[in-house]
C-alpha cells in the first residue's frame, strides 16, 4: 500500500512515519518538496503519487501568529485539506486528518462530543474548522481525529518549554483555569495504527463504514498548572536536575496572549471506544512513558 504522510517532521508525523512503514510504502515529502500553503502543487503531487492512504498531520499550528496570518492559516488548514479530501475521493483512497479542540469555544461544562456545536474563538480554530468542513463535504472515505494539548519528547512544545524554564528559574506561574487532556504524539500515532490494523488491507472500506469525526486524547483531565507539576515531579524522579522550586497557579487573565484559548478543552472519547474498541491511556501514564524515553530511565 502506498501511503502519503504530510508533516513528517512534526511531532505526530514523526511518530507515525516508522509505524506506517510497517504497513506500506511511505511517501513523506519535506517542506521543500511539498509546501502545504500551495494547494495546486499538492493536487499535482497527489495525482502523480496515487496513494491508497493519505495521513495528514501537517498543519499551520502557530496559534497566536494565526491572528495576524489568518489567510495563510486558512489556506494550509482549510483549502489544502480540501484538496487532499477531493483527491482522496477521486482516487478512492482513505484520508486520516487531524483537527483540534480549538473548534469549540471552551465554554461548555462537560467534555465535548463530536456532535456538539462548533464555535471557534480564534483564527487558528476557524482555519481548522474550515478543514473539517472541507473533508466532510468531499465525500471521501475519511476519518477526522480531533485531539488536544499535543506534546512529544522532542520538538517545541509545553513539555520541553517547562523543562527548560524549570532548569533556568526558581519560580514562575502557569495557567490553572484551562482544563484538558495532555496527549502525547506517541499515543496518537499508536491509536491511528490500532485503527488501521482493523482495515484488513482496505482502509477506505473501513473509513466508509466507521469514519467521520472522532475525538482522540489521552484519558483524564488536568490544568496546564497540573501538567507542569507532573512534568517536574516525573523529571526529578528520573534524575533531572531542576532549579524550579514552586509553580504558581495563575489565571488566563494573568497570562496575556494574542489568541484566546478554550477554557474547557476536554473531549469525550466514547465514540472512539464504541467504533474501534480503543481506549487511550491516562495522561499521567502517557507522560511517564514520554519521560522514560526522554531520560532513558524509569522513575526511581
Amino acid at each position: 500500500m502506498k501511503i502519503l504522510l504530510t508533516g513528517a517532521s512534526g511531532q505526530v508525523g514523526g511518530r507515525l512515519r516508522p509505524l506506517l512503514a510497517a504497513a506500506g510504502e511511505v511517501l513523506a515529502p519535506d517542506r521543500e518538496s511539498l509546501d502545504l500553503s500551495l494547494p495546486d502543487q499538492l493536487r499535482v503531487f497527489v495525482r502523480e503519487a496515487k496513494p491508497a492512504l493519505i495521513v495528514n498531520p501537517g498543519a499551520y499550528t502557530a496559534v497566536d501568529q494565526a491572528e495576524d496570518e489568518e489567510a495563510l492559516a486558512t489556506r494550509v488548514n482549510g483549502t489544502t485539506v480540501g484538496v487532499l479530501a477531493e483527491e482522496a475521493a477521486r482516487l478512492g483512497a482513505a484520508l486520516i486528518h487531524f483537527s483540534t479542540d480549538y473548534v469549540f469555544d471552551g465554554k461548555g461544562a462537560r467534555p465535548y462530543r463530536e456532535d456538539d456545536p462548533t464555535a471557534p474563538i480564534g483564527a487558528y480554530g476557524r482555519s481548522k474548522l474550515a478543514g473539517e468542513n472541507a473533508v466532510l463535504a468531499s465525500g471521501a472515505a475519511a476519518l477526522i481525529l480531533r485531539t488536544s494539548w499535543v506534546y512529544d519528547a522532542e520538538g517545541k512544545n509545553f513539555l520541553n518549554t517547562m523543562l527548560r524554564l524549570g532548569a533556568e528559574r526558581d519560580e514562575f506561574g502557569v495557567v490553572a483555569d484551562q482544563i484538558g487532556a495532555p496527549t502525547s504524539a506517541d499515543v496518537i500515532a499508536r491509536t491511528v495504527m490500532g485503527i488501521l490494523r482493523q482495515a484488513d488491507g482496505d482502509p477506505a472500506g473501513l473509513l466508509r463504514r466507521k469514519g467521520g469525526l472522532l475525538h482522540l486524547t489521552c484519558g483524564g483531565e488536568t490544568s496546564w498548572h497540573g501538567f507542569a507539576e507532573a512534568i517536574f515531579a516525573g523529571a526529578r524522579a528520573r534524575g533531572a536536575a531542576l532549579k524550579v522550586g514552586s509553580v504558581r497557579a495563575i489565571t488566563t487573565a494573568d497570562y496575556k496572549t494574542k489568541a484566546q484559548r478554550p477554557a474547557n478543552s476536554r473531549l469525550d472519547l466514547g465514540r472512539l471506544t464504541e467504533r474501534f474498541g480503543l481506549r487511550p491511556p491516562a495522561w499521567q501514564d502517557a507522560l511517564g512513558a514520554v519521560l522514560d524515553a526522554k531520560y532513558g530511565r524509569r522513575a526511581i
